[in-house]
């Protein structure tokens, strides 16, 4: 049992990026993070650590603007989630989670200031926004935090998969009403006008806020739209939990990087793999 009040759980962790076969240059930017009320520890692309002494989060951006303002508030976004949560740390401990949604609120409000107040401070970074979607997970229970067209995945251990996040698209609110299929939404030309997103011209952010209580055998996917863009929802569980073992010992991040990037490869291309053991 974990001092913390929860059960002690093993995480398995992968990410990868690429800039893709088109782009100049890489605007996604991932993050791993493990960190306690007194100091955060980045992680490799690939490891495992359990939930007895840490918290752990991981993000997933993706950077817009002109030049390299992209790339630039991409990684601003992924950054800032460090200064902020281990101050929050004592309350996952103390099992207060009515505050968690304040402190996921406050992130992102804080993390949107730093974008408009660097965007209008300098011409090469005018007009930088970035979409983020994170999960921070503490003992039993993971929340997440979304804005933007980055995706969010929930592999339940029973099966299937569920996209936890909301595209802030058009196309992604007529997908959700059912009025457009999935093979329809990716074709769209429209479907990667973003409704909402850190930085720039956007007012009121309200990010979308949840969590899932999760269990050996769980599954999670971060992403980027490049991701999505090569590989469909039943290929992505097909990916991350084969029929059969695949070849090669690739860590599953790495594999669905490389098989998107084999399908597509038109944008920059991010997955991180969370699985719970």
């Amino acid at each position: 049992m974990n001092p913390r009040g929860g059960p002690v759980v093993r995480l398995r962790w992968s990410g990868q990026t690429d800039r893709g076969h088109v782009r100049k240059n890489n605007e996604d930017s991932f993050l791993g993070q493990q960190f306690n009320a007194q100091e955060v520890h980045y992680l490799g692309k690939v490891g495992e650590g359990t939930t007895e002494a840490v918290d752990f989060v991981f993000a997933v951006s993706d950077g817009m603007g002109g030049a390299m303002a992209g790339e630039f508030a991409s990684r601003i976004t992924t950054e800032k989630i460090t200064r902020l949560l281990p101050a929050s740390f004592k309350q996952s401990a103390l099992g207060l989670n009515a505050g968690v949604e304040d402190v996921l609120e406050e992130l992102f409000d804080q993390i949107h200031r730093s974008l408009v107040f660097v965007g209008s401070s300098y011409e090469e970074t005018h007009n930088m926004q970035a979409t983020l979607s994170m999960c921070w997970f503490t003992p039993g229970w993971m929340y997440f935090a979304h804005i933007g067209d980055t995706r969010i995945y929930y592999l339940p251990a029973g099966g299937g998969i569920r996209q936890l996040s909301e595209d802030d698209t058009y196309v992604g609110w007529l997908f959700r009403q059912g009025q457009l299929t999935e093979m329809q939404a990716r074709s769209h030309p429209q479907r990667t006008a973003l409704q909402k997103a850190l930085g720039a011209g956007n007012q009121f952010i309200n990010p979308q806020i949840g969590s899932v209580g999760y269990e050996p055998g769980d599954i999670f996917l971060l992403c980027s739209d490049g991701l999505v863009e090569g590989l469909f929802d039943y290929q992505l569980l097909e990916l991350l939990r084969p029929a059969e073992p695949l070849p090669g010992t690739q860590p599953p991040a790495f594999r669905l990087v490389e098989e998107a990037l084999e399908r597509s490869g038109r944008d920059n291309t991010t997955a991180l793999v969370v699985e719970v053991l």
